[in-house]
């Protein structure tokens, strides 16, 4: 299965010879790769505001090591934040345990299976996606929330003139209360009724087709 184009991975790891096989890997499968040799250059990338979508973290590596690089970026607020996956020879199941409660998305058996590998890259590259459209809307959401005003309740209103009651018994009318309280803007006309009821009367344009 094809991955999504330029989905960025980072790759860390002490051994420089495992580190550029696997960047060569990535690379050939359409991944953009960066690296990083120790743990603390590690935080430093996925702490960046270019930080990758992906990471395959060594669990031992010098400085920091991948379940204690897990726990620092997991402290860390992110929109998207990234999909992290532990390359481990460790099998037994509290080590696995370990690693999922610190916040790990995935493990990678080490020596790693390359088919292995580009399949668990092909699952964190969708879950990264599905979280960067589900932000998308979260945004879009909040900025429509932000730019309406909703009127709610009961609204007393004069039975005869349409003034609406503000507290301290003052009343306003309609269009004014509603402007207020919302995003509405009112443009002003003439009803058939109105104009036949009024304007006619007021002045006198009985023999004129009525207008709207």
């Amino acid at each position: 299965m094809p991955v999504v184009s330029k989905v960025r991975v980072l790759v860390a790891d002490d051994d420089p010879g495992s580190r550029r096989i696997m960047q060569l890997d990535l690379t050939k499968w359409g991944y953009e790769v960066r690296t990083a040799s120790d743990g603390l250059e590690a935080v430093q990338v996925l702490e960046s505001p270019e930080a990758p979508n992906l990471a395959i973290l060594d669990w031992m590596m010098p400085g920091i090591d991948g379940i204690d690089i897990v726990r620092k970026v997991r402290q860390a607020a992110h929109e998207v934040p990234s999909y992290l996956i532990l390359l481990t020879s460790r099998i037994n199941k509290e080590d696995l345990v370990q690693g999922l409660e610190a916040g790990a998305d995935d493990f990678l058996r080490k020596p790693y299976d390359r088919g292995e590998l580009r399949a668990r890259l092909n699952v964190g590259a969708r879950v990264v996606e599905l979280q960067r459209r589900l932000s998308e809307r979260v945004r879009e959401a909040q900025a429509a929330l932000s730019r309406v005003k909703q009127l709610s309740g009961l609204l007393p209103i004069c039975s005869y003139c349409k003034k609406i009651r503000k507290d301290g018994s003052y009343w306003e009318q309609l269009e004014s209360y509603i402007s207020e309280h919302s995003e509405a803007h009112f443009s002003h006309g003439i009803c058939p009724g109105c104009y036949d009821k009024v304007v006619r009367t007021m002045f006198g344009d009985s023999d004129q087709k009525t207008t709207i």
